[in-house]
């Protein structure tokens, strides 16, 4: 009888990533989250070698590694849930374009009730169920595209998700619609230019070490703003 044929899949791909024994540029490893030391990710040394190390590998395409690098909006604001855990305590948490998990993993530790961390990139939804698996928090890691739909959540979280026009189009008038429902939005933003001037208002700002590629300073500042 033939063995089954093996169906790789993000996750397994992950778990055998971080197994695996070696080092480099084009490895994984997991770190401290620079701002928020209080979270460990597993990241990429350098994500677009990592990238084109396992596209090479899988003899295909695959999408770009967001999830392996800890970005600076994102840090703002779970650094900004740490700081207050009564933002967070006992209420259900969405944390929208998760990434990496980080916000997400920030609102678990902080006492979140439930945590979902949803990303429509597979690869994502794999790196938010190992990275909370790190950090020993549970989270729901979901790869549903939610933008057309209405939030249940208490709280909803987005980081980093103005960084492009296209993307703010839909995001912005999802995050207004929570807030007009009595849901409450934070967002984490290094304002990329898609900042919309008078529908966001300053929660909080944050100097910010920034370690994503292509980026020329140390240090960003990172605003936390709520939907006016």
């Amino acid at each position: 009888m033939l063995a089954p044929v093996r169906t790789p899949t993000p996750l397994a791909d992950l778990e055998r990533e971080i197994a695996a024994p070696g080092d480099g540029l084009d490895r994984l490893r997991l770190v401290d989250a620079p701002f928020v030391p209080e979270v460990r990710l597993h990241l990429a040394e350098d994500a677009i070698l990592w990238w084109a190390r396992m596209e090479a590998a899988a003899g295909r395409p695959l999408p770009p590694p967001y999830w392996a690098s800890v970005w600076a909006g994102g840090q703002a604001l779970a650094r900004h849930l740490l700081d207050h855990p009564e933002l967070v305590a006992g209420r259900r948490v969405l944390d929208l374009a998760a990434g990496s998990g980080l916000v997400a993993i920030a609102a678990a530790l902080a006492g979140a009730d439930r945590v979902v961390a949803n990303d429509v990139d597979p690869w994502a939804v794999a790196a938010v169920t190992v990275n909370a698996r790190a950090n020993r928090v549970t989270v729901a890691a979901t790869g549903d595209d939610l933008l057309d739909s209405t939030a249940t959540a208490d709280l909803v979280l987005a980081g980093d998700v103005l960084y492009d026009e296209a993307l703010a189009a839909r995001m912005l008038p999802y995050l207004q619609r929570a807030a007009d429902r009595g849901v409450q939005v934070l967002v984490g933003d290094p304002d990329r230019g898609h900042l919309p001037p008078d529908r966001l208002q300053l929660v909080a700002s944050y100097p910010v070490p920034v370690t994503e590629p292509s980026v020329d300073s140390p240090v960003r500042r990172v605003q936390v703003l709520r939907p006016r």
